[in-house]
């Protein structure tokens, strides 16, 4: 006899189960996407949470972020500065102007190359993206032998990169363990104090 279990329609993997086997680890963050996603559930992504949680004592071998920027903000080259300085791999595109005035830089291209170029240095790959547009690279690199883990905001993440990944999490999931704390107001640069790079591996937090 079958055991039933009972799981809510939107848990389609659980936290836990994407912190097993997972070799060697290279992270890809779509920074516009898990802005946006972020701002959905009104929070503000701790940077130095987030590698943690992505890593989970796994062997990092590079984290990257992707992100549009607009070299006149000051504020914004700061904050890409401490990125830098902080475990981040940071992957820069002027933003560019559209017809309707808002502006935005696509890089897509820089995330799909990046992932094919890299496979056979790591084993997992961790996709930080709803974007619906990268599933033929994830598709690319899981035929080579790597696992793919996505993990986004549900309602932001298209279901074509859902079925090609080997893992899912909504991010709304973890969203706690990667929040900064309300202790102070605007940006707080922290260090990476709490965890260690030895070897590769994060530890820590």
């Amino acid at each position: 006899m079958l055991n039933h279990i009972n799981n809510s329609s939107n848990d389609i993997f659980t936290p836990e189960q994407i912190l097993e086997n997972r070799g060697r680890v290279a992270i890809f963050i779509d920074g516009s996407n898990l802005f946006y996603a972020a701002l959905q559930l009104g929070i503000e992504i701790d940077y130095t949470k987030l590698l943690c949680r992505l890593t989970s004592g796994s062997r990092l071998l590079r984290s990257f972020f992707y992100t549009g920027v607009d070299r006149t903000n000051e504020k914004q080259q700061g904050f890409l500065l401490w990125m830098r300085r902080n475990g981040y791999r940071v992957v820069a595109k002027d933003l560019v102007q559209l017809p309707d005035g808002s502006k935005k830089a696509n890089l897509d291209v820089e995330i799909a190359v990046d992932m094919i170029a890299l496979v056979g240095a790591y084993d997992t790959a961790v996709l930080v993206s709803g974007d619906g547009d990268l599933a033929y690279a994830v598709d690319c690199v899981s035929y080579r032998g790597v696992r793919v883990e996505v993990i986004s905001l549900r309602a932001m993440t298209s279901d074509s990169l859902i079925n090609v990944a080997d893992r899912y999490i909504d991010l709304e999931a973890i969203k706690d363990e990667i929040q900064k704390t309300p202790r102070s107001p605007g940006y707080s640069y922290r260090p990476l104090s709490s965890i260690s790079l030895i070897d590769g591996k994060v530890e820590g937090a």
